[in-house]
């Protein structure tokens, strides 16, 4: 199951080069940079650990293109993301963010419902077990 999560989650996974563009498009518009990654991404798991400080005043992607790098050597078994946070006053929010790197077995979850007092019903998501191949 493909995670979806952030922009471009529906289309395949981007290349390099579209990463690039994504990035430099990120730093034309003077919003900072970050990577995060995680092994659990969760809906409601927001806090994904950052790889580094944020990266401000950047004015070519190619330096977050190679941090990138990095970080996909040490965790490249773990979900990683780019974020673009815009700081203009009325903003001051994540404006953009997409995966980059997903594990090779990819996590997956199930909704399951809870009936309550006074009919009503409750949801929530779960992460399934990992499934073993057989060896």
């Amino acid at each position: 199951m493909k995670l979806t999560q952030g922009c471009f989650s529906f289309l395949p996974d981007l290349t390099d080069d579209q990463i690039y563009k994504q990035v430099q498009y990120c730093l034309a518009n003077g919003w900072a940079v970050n990577i995060e990654f995680t092994d659990d991404p969760h809906p409601r798991s927001t806090y994904w650990e950052m790889w580094g400080l944020p990266m401000f005043d950047l004015q070519d992607a190619a330096g977050v293109m190679m941090e990138l790098a990095e970080c996909r050597r040490v965790y490249g078994d773990r979900y990683i993301r780019i974020s673009g946070f815009d700081s203009s006053h009325g903003w001051e929010s994540v404006r953009i963010s997409f995966i980059v790197n997903r594990p090779k077995q990819e996590a997956e979850f199930e909704l399951v419902r809870q009936e309550v007092g006074g009919r009503a019903i409750r949801y929530t998501t779960v992460r399934k077990p990992a499934a073993h191949a057989s060896t």
